[in-house]
């Protein structure tokens, strides 16, 4: 039975539970047990999603097994990662390695975060396991999750240039109810709580909108109320964007059928 890997910042948690909740294909789920993970573990047991916890080291190597069936291991990674690029890449590219003994396929839910992860399917073409990242249909790695939920860089840039020049500032639902810890790690404020200071930053950098983006996905069920929360305390406009999962549901797509068409287990 085929094996992929989803290897993903935290900010993507809820399009992955929402791949693990409509493919019929996923016979197991397997977590990757760490302090990154609890928030997923927390919605696959809300929905009643069946999966089993495993520490790194318990995760199973890759059977012998034929079957049509398809194998799914979650991998969450931190989110001050992105505080320093070249820790991000190390770190992605360590757990790569790491996985790529137990998986057929994985399945990077990243995008170029600072330029660090541009190349990493080149880097790991000869691995032996097919190592994939979010892309558009044009083959290029979106920038970032804001991006992968807006549906590529044109459909950014279409968003920012209708914001006419006014600072935007984008909350998808994990976004909005982890607003403090990002502003902390993406370099905006040593002390998110400090909300004078962070509402200084947000004036110097020019921010005075912020948009909603509504993705489709009901996981967070405070997206509304840390929507307001953050609005009302730097005193930013509210603007309703709407996600699209097509890119994500693409990528996804993609990734299995390579692995299934290269899996000689998925014949039964």
């Amino acid at each position: 039975m085929p094996v992929i890997t989803i290897l993903g910042c935290r900010m993507f948690e809820d399009e992955i539970m929402h791949l693990l909740e409509n493919d019929p294909e996923i016979e197991e789920v397997l977590v990757v047990e760490n302090e990154d993970c609890v928030g997923i573990m927390k919605k696959m047991a809300e929905t009643g999603l069946v999966y089993t916890a495993l520490s790194p080291e318990k995760i199973p190597e890759k059977s012998s097994e034929a079957g049509k069936g398809l194998t799914l291991i979650v991998y969450m990674l931190e989110l001050a990662l992105h505080a320093i690029p070249e820790n991000l890449k190390k770190t992605v590219y360590s757990k790569v390695e790491l996985m790529s003994s137990c998986s057929d396929g994985i399945l990077l839910f990243y995008g170029l975060c600072g330029n660090v992860l541009g190349k990493i399917e080149e880097d790991f073409k000869d691995l032996g396991c097919q190592v994939c990242i979010l892309k558009e249909e044009n083959g290029e790695i979106v920038d970032d999750c804001i991006g992968a939920v807006l549906g590529g860089r044109k459909q950014y840039l279409e968003v920012l240039k209708s914001c006419k020049g006014v600072g935007t500032f984008f909350l998808t639902p994990m976004w909005a109810v982890n607003w403090r810890e990002m502003i902390r790690t993406s370099g905006l404020s040593q002390n998110p709580d400090d909300i004078s200071m962070s509402k200084f930053v947000f004036d110097y950098a020019g921010y005075k909108r912020v948009a909603r983006l509504d993705t489709g996905l009901a996981y967070e069920k405070d997206f509304d109320a840390c929507v307001k929360e953050f609005s009302t305390l730097f005193e930013f406009e509210v603007t309703e964007l709407e996600g699209t999962l097509h890119l994500i549901e693409n990528c996804y797509a993609k990734t299995k059928a390579s692995v299934f068409e290269a899996c000689p287990r998925s014949q039964a």
